[in-house]
């Protein structure tokens, strides 16, 4: 080309300050631009220019602009390069800025400076020539031996990169393809250099002297690169893994040389695919994994979906598809072993024995799924680890308690970031085989949320007929259930759906009478405690005595978690007398005799408050074992918690005792009633819900309407018993909301005591539904709500006669104990509430005469 028409850029231009960074002809820089002057020069000029000679700037470097424009410029460096803006982008977060792109074209010199404001302008002068990026090559002559050897060492350092990389290989054919004029600028943007020597490499306006201090550039880069090669090729050797780089590889004529192909083993993707193979997962499974491992072989590493696609075929290898424990069937054994692990509990052990005997019978049986429903402190989560140990079987608990999302019971799709399977599939990975036992603790306890409803998530795993086919979100291919041994847990079934409920066998259980517990403690709790607390039986004594006080008096409860917090108690106070004497014992004993009297004055001193032993010191061998009395519970556990307030609460008309149902356990319940002069109204407190309103409307219609028959008369005698009278029935416990048909008989009971004036017997509840024709229906939970009238010493129990079956799960002790009246009609609960009756009076039949 001609020199003629050589490009030239113009002879003034305006100026960009940088000073943490420099441009070279050839490269591209990515700037901010914060500064006033600088700023006024991208609103002036970028922003609002409409010709291509507007977004040519010349790029100062190592010039920092002043933070306000009454400051004078600094001293301008001599050598810039003038730039085409390529893209302005702004911003106003932090503060007002500009990113500019700027791309170089050539050097120029400041011949002189024009102007400062609002921006600088110059007047340059071109140094390189850009019609030599438009010609061909020039020959080798021209160009010399310097220029040669740069080249050598250009291509030798991009070879050494991986040329897969797309920017690796558009280098490489751009060393061939543009003047090597414009190669020293171009590595030089691209190498690892300091801000100092692009600046030496900007003021080099000969060409040869750039050739000259970029070779050194070069080399420096290759002998590092070659440094990093052979630490990672060591790393390689010794962890057996790719490294970050992988090495290139030469395919020649088609084949793969030997090298190649252990290389190939050891990569960790070809391993993952031999190990897809030789699963034992499902046909389907197989096939999608496959056909992932195909992708996975074709994706870069940097990708994201690399890291998503490769995590989901290690689960799917990690899965146990057809890895499972044998159980072990002994019948005899499994019996020793539930004995030895719990206390009662026959329903669970006989269902569980019932399963180990069809299992001798049928190999391929479906895994039960159970469903234990009882009060807090019974041992329902205990017992599913109990079976599991006793089936030889692994043991995962899922605490649903809570949960809200039904991506936790089948999985995240795998479309979202962050996805993972659900707790099922995590479960069965944890444990590594396909028939565990699953623990589904608190189902009754699940939740609904915009995320869906975890419990409807639930019918397809626990239904038998479905689980064999469980398809999680993150698999997309079926699972077999069928193996694994579900057992929920709840508190009750009333907050269970009825579809879920419907799945599973539910085995009630009921809690523990006081034999049991005493019973459950000296087998299992005290043992425990001693254990924890570092005591032997030798340092500490329980009588049955003291742990039926701790019982009766410091706990009221259907299990055994509030027992288990009082001995442990009692355990760390003997704790700290036997570290006591210890410490005593240890002491050298050159002390006089008269200290030593004193000291066993300070002993006996400490001793009195826990009333263990009238000895001087309870620390010495002599004093042991440590026997726990009721004095010692008093100091230890404080002031008995509860008192047999029965009787006391019974002694004034108007008050009789119901029996409740609660999640944790049966209790009983007062209910109080009193009249008052009024005008007919009926009023309910206690927190009560609409079921049990309307059993105190159905009872006070059904006294108005027999109170002839049973001579009840308000306070001024008349019949109808709201006549100018208001009546209040109370439930005590006001902050407990209370609800249920069973406080009916209760409160018709409660109300013909305050109309006849007369006493309930102090040793009397009850529990029962009534109609307005005064029949008395069955109601539910009556051994728990039995078991809490023998905890507060109750001796005789009003029940609907078609409840008499219920009578079979009580503990025969309990019964013995008890006296049980079955009622059928209000008659009947009356005669049974009241001493001597509450029979019909006979003059009732000559009050109708009309003479």
């Amino acid at each position: 080309m001609a020199a003629g028409s050589a490009i030239q850029i113009p002879s003034r231009l305006p100026l960009l300050l940088t000073h943490e960074s420099v441009l070279l002809p050839g490269s591209t820089m990515r700037t901010s631009v914060d500064s006033p002057r600088n700023m006024q020069l991208v609103r002036s000029r970028l922003l609002k220019g409409t010709s291509l000679r507007s977004t040519i700037i010349g790029v100062i470097p190592n010039t920092s602009d002043p933070t306000s424009d009454c400051d004078d410029l600094p001293n301008l460096h001599r050598i810039g390069t003038a730039a085409l803006a390529v893209q302005v982008v702004g911003s106003n977060w932090p503060k007002p800025h500009y990113t500019l792109l700027v791309t170089g074209l050539c050097r120029f010199q400041i011949l002189q400076l024009l102007k400062e404001k609002p921006y600088p302008v110059a007047e340059v002068q071109q140094l390189d020539r850009l019609e030599q990026f438009t010609n061909g090559h020039k020959s080798e002559e021209e160009l010399g031996e310097l220029s040669e050897q740069f080249y050598k060492y250009a291509v030798q350092l991009v070879e050494m990169l991986d040329m897969s990389v797309p920017a690796v290989a558009k280098l490489r054919r751009l060393l061939d393809n543009l003047p090597r004029e414009a190669l020293p600028d171009i590595l030089t943007s691209i190498i690892r250099t300091t801000n100092q020597e692009k600046l030496q490499i900007l003021d080099a306006v000969r060409l040869e002297e750039r050739f000259k201090m970029t070779i050194p550039l070069l080399v420096r880069q290759i002998e590092g690169l070659k440094l990093l090669q052979k630490t990672r090729k060591s790393k390689q050797d010794d962890d057996k893994r790719v490294v970050a780089i992988r090495p290139n590889r030469r395919i020649s004529h088609g084949s793969i040389t030997e090298d190649e192909e252990e290389e190939e083993d050891h990569d960790d993707v070809v391993m993952l695919e031999k190990k897809i193979r030789t699963s034992s997962m499902s046909e389907q499974a197989l096939k999608v994994c496959l056909k992932e491992i195909k992708r996975l072989k074709k994706m870069p590493q940097s990708m994201p979906e690399y890291a998503l696609t490769r995590n989901y075929l290690e689960l799917m290898v990690e899965l146990p598809w057809n890895k499972s424990t044998k159980d072990r069937l002994e019948i005899r054994a499994a019996r020793i072993v539930l004995d030895n692990d719990h206390y009662a509990m026959e329903k669970l052990k006989k269902r569980v024995l019932e399963y180990l005997a069809v299992r001798q019978l049928k190999n391929n049986l479906k895994g039960p799924i159970l469903c234990f429903v009882g009060p807090p402190g019974v041992g329902k989560t205990s017992v599913g680890r109990s079976i599991a140990k006793t089936l030889g079987r692994e043991f995962h608990r899922i605490a649903l308690g809570g949960v809200c999302d039904q991506s936790d019971i089948r999985g995240h799709r795998r479309t979202y970031v962050g996805s993972m399977p659900g707790r099922i599939i995590n479960g069965l990975k944890t444990v590594g085989v396909n028939n565990p036992v699953f623990l589904l603790d608190e189902v009754d306890k699940l939740a609904k949320s915009l995320q869906g409803d975890p419990a409807a998530a639930l019918l397809e795993v626990l239904d038998p007929e479905q689980n064999h086919s469980f398809t999680d979100h993150y698999l997309n291919v079926a699972f077999d259930l069928s193996q694994v041994l579900f057992i929920a847990t709840a508190n009750t079934t009333a907050t269970i759906p009825p579809a879920l409920l419907d799945r599973m066998e539910v085995i009630q259980v009921p809690g523990y009478t006081q034999e049991e517990k005493i019973e459950i403690a000296h087998r299992h709790l005290i043992p425990k405690q001693l254990e924890l607390h570092g005591l032997t039986p030798q340092q500490i004594q329980i009588p049955q005595v003291t742990t039926l006080g701790i019982i009766t008096r410091y706990t009221r409860e259907a299990g055994v978690r509030a027992l288990d917090r009082k001995l442990g108690a009692i355990c760390r106070a003997v704790a700290v007398k036997v570290a006591e004497g210890q410490h005593k014992e240890a002491k050298p004993d050159r002390a006089e005799v008269g200290e030593g009297e004193d000291c066993k004055e300070h002993v006996t001193e400490d001793a009195k408050p826990e009333s263990i032993s009238d000895t001087a010191d309870l620390a010495l061998p002599p004093e042991m074992p440590i026997l726990i009395d009721f004095h010692a519970l008093k100091d230890i556990l404080g002031p008995p918690m509860y008192d047999m307030e029965v009787s006391e609460r019974l002694s004034q008309p108007g008050v009789a005792i119901g029996l409740a149902w609660t999640p944790l356990g049966g209790e009983i319940m007062f209910v109080e009633a009193s009249r008052m002069d009024g005008e007919g109204q009926l009023t309910l407190t206690g927190q009560l819900g609409d079921v049990m309103k309307e059993s105190a409307h159905l009872a006070i219609s059904w006294l108005r309407s027999n109170a002839k028959r049973y001579q009840l008369t308000n306070a001024s005698g008349s019949f109808d018993l709201l006549d100018n009278t208001d009546i209040h029935l109370h439930f005590p416990a006001g902050a407990v909301t209370k609800d249920g048909p069973s406080a009916g008989v209760t409160i018709v009971t409660c109300l013909a005591s305050l109309f006849s004036g007369r006493l309930v017997c102090s040793d009397v509840a009850m529990t029962g539904e009534i109609t307005l024709r005064g029949l008395v229906l069955p109601v539910g939970g009556i051994k728990d709500k039995v078991l809490a009238a023998h905890r507060a010493g109750l001796k005789r129990i009003i029940i609907p006669q078609r409840n008499e079956k219920d009578l079979e799960e009580i503990a025969a002790h309990v019964r013995q104990e008890l006296s049980f009246v079955l009622a059928g009609c209000l008659d009947e609960v009356l005669n049974a509430a009241f001493d001597g009756g509450f029979a019909v009076k006979a003059r009732l039949e000559h009050l109708n005469s009309k003479l």
